[in-house]
């Protein structure tokens, strides 16, 4: 039987190792992306591979881009299995003076289309459907500036349980949080990463993250198998929040 992934912000970095790696899978997907560009180039590069993949461009800030979006798959599926609220981005924080109308773009982007989405689908999952929201390690620790982005992170991440409790027997819904995951091979194709012995160490893993370590994850967690999981947020960070940073203790140096 033929399943059916729905993905926001596919286009380019985890979203598109996302895209990617379901329709590897055998799923028929669906991503929606802003920019026409590379919604264009992402469908072409995955659709000469032979993978089922089809882009849609719009703005998820925008309430009708979202009913255009669901209508468009529900135009072809008669079900989905699986939606993964993906895109966010940051217009900054209070020290750069984010102003009110740049504040709330990032939450329609992060939260609210999301419970839109959600919305718009909850009568059309396949069985137990799945639901993955992508927050980030930011929605519990923070740096300067950032108040846009993990005022968003922070609301994906409580919509999740809140879904999770609403949608029972519809669509189970779980979260990851990621943390530096280097997603430059998915925005440029001769991209090399360059790190420093510090950005590596830092870690317990002792190694920086990629797209495909998230995307591992939603697969696992849309698996029918593993349906017992359910309002959970799952960090995948290396390890590095759990390491306890204090100035002048373990080599550790705050330099302001």
């Amino acid at each position: 039987m033929n399943k059916v992934c729905v993905v926001t912000g596919g286009a380019a970095g985890i979203g598109r190792c996302i895209v990617e790696m379901f329709a590897e899978s055998g799923y028929t997907v669906y991503f929606i992306d802003k920019t026409p560009e590379a919604v264009e180039l992402a469908e072409g590069k995955m659709s000469e591979r032979g993978l089922s993949v089809t882009g849609f461009v719009g703005d998820i800030a925008e309430e009708q881009t979202l009913r255009d979006f669901v209508d468009f798959v529900l135009s072809i599926e008669d079900q989905i299995d699986c939606l993964i609220n993906n895109a966010c981005l940051t217009n900054g924080g209070i020290l750069s003076n984010c102003s009110y109308e740049d504040f709330l773009y990032v939450q329609r982007v992060g939260v609210a289309a999301p419970y839109f989405l959600a919305l718009s689908f909850k009568d059309y999952f396949s069985g137990a459907g799945a639901i993955v929201n992508i927050s980030s390690t930011r929605a519990f620790q923070s740096q300067a500036n950032t108040e846009s982005y993990t005022a968003a992170k922070g609301g994906i991440t409580a919509l999740t349980h809140a879904l999770a409790v609403s949608l029972s027997g519809i669509a189970r819904v779980n979260s990851i949080a990621p943390g530096w995951i280097d997603t430059g091979s998915y925005h440029e194709e001769d991209y090399v990463p360059s790190y420093t012995e510090g950005d590596i160490m830092q870690h317990p893993s002792q190694r920086v993250g990629e797209p495909a370590d998230i995307a591992r994850a939603v697969l696992f967690l849309c698996d029918e198998r593993n349906s017992f999981i359910n309002g959970e947020n799952i960090t995948i960070d290396g390890g590095m929040s759990k390491l306890m940073i204090y100035h002048n203790d373990y080599g550790w140096d705050y330099q302001p």
